[in-house]
């Protein structure tokens, strides 16, 4: 009988919700390997009890490379957390396309890729878990956030074809939908935001969208928005469950 891995591989592990993830399925006792760009932003995790691998999920050498360092060692990735992910602000019109062209190819097909890597494993030891950290944007949406939000929608389609195409399979996908949660994930987004080299028409609009995400992170809306620990507990209920559901909402 072939032994089944459920070895987790969870991608963007340097900050908030891949941290959390990795760090709270190893204290269960989960195989996990943590990811990063760069391995001394995760070195911590591997007191954790994570393994640590390098991964850029917009690279295809450290895509195929991550992923066979997992099957080598535990003959096929049995979990895919997919969360590595970054976001742009600002009016669509004032966004740089070659910034909107990286946040797909991080966001979309990123997870496609990494997902597409470890389904033959999981399809040959018929079980397998794919998590896709979505996000309320993927049916709602705010002003200056419609490029992100359209990376989001892509995720929710992607993940219900996914759904149906591998449930004879044994490979069951979840998608979980996080609300605002307190990441540092909008700072990021405002350093990259550029609101005083836009046209005057448009600048006011991105720094009052800019103020308002920052405000999730560390003002006054902080207290309203989820943790990184939060959206941890549902990837790891979609991780482990017998019967995981198709969305987790995170509020």
């Amino acid at each position: 009988m072939t032994r089944i891995s459920r070895a987790v591989l969870v991608t963007g592990c340097s900050t908030g919700i891949g941290r959390e993830t990795a760090a709270l399925l190893a204290s269960r006792g989960r195989r996990v390997y943590a990811t990063a760009r760069r391995l001394e932003t995760i070195a911590d995790l591997e007191k954790s009890g994570c393994r640590l691998l390098e991964l850029d999920v917009t690279d295809e050498a450290s895509r195929v490379a991550a992923v066979q360092a997992v099957v080598e060692r535990e003959g096929a990735v049995g979990v895919l957390v997919n969360n590595a992910g970054i976001s742009e602000l600002g009016a669509t019109e004032t966004l740089p396309l070659e910034r909107v062209e990286r946040m797909f190819t991080t966001n979309v097909f990123g997870m496609l890729r990494m997902t597409q890597l470890v389904l033959p494993g999981m399809r040959a030891q018929g079980w397998g878990r794919i998590v896709n950290l979505g996000s309320m944007n993927g049916r709602y949406i705010m002003p200056g956030m419609g490029s992100y939000a359209a990376t989001k929608h892509a995720i929710e389609a992607l993940s219900d074809a996914l759904r149906y195409e591998l449930r004879p399979f044994g490979v069951a996908v979840s998608l979980i939908a996080p609300g605002m949660v307190r990441t540092g994930f909008g700072h990021a987004a405002a350093g990259r935001s550029d609101s005083g080299a836009v046209e005057p028409v448009w600048a006011d609009f991105n720094r009052r969208i800019t103020e308002f995400t920052l405000e999730w992170d560390s003002g006054p809306r902080a207290r309203l928005a989820c943790t990184p620990r939060d959206v941890a507990e549902r990837v790891a209920r979609a991780a482990e469950s017998k019967r995981p559901r198709a969305r987790y909402r995170v509020a």
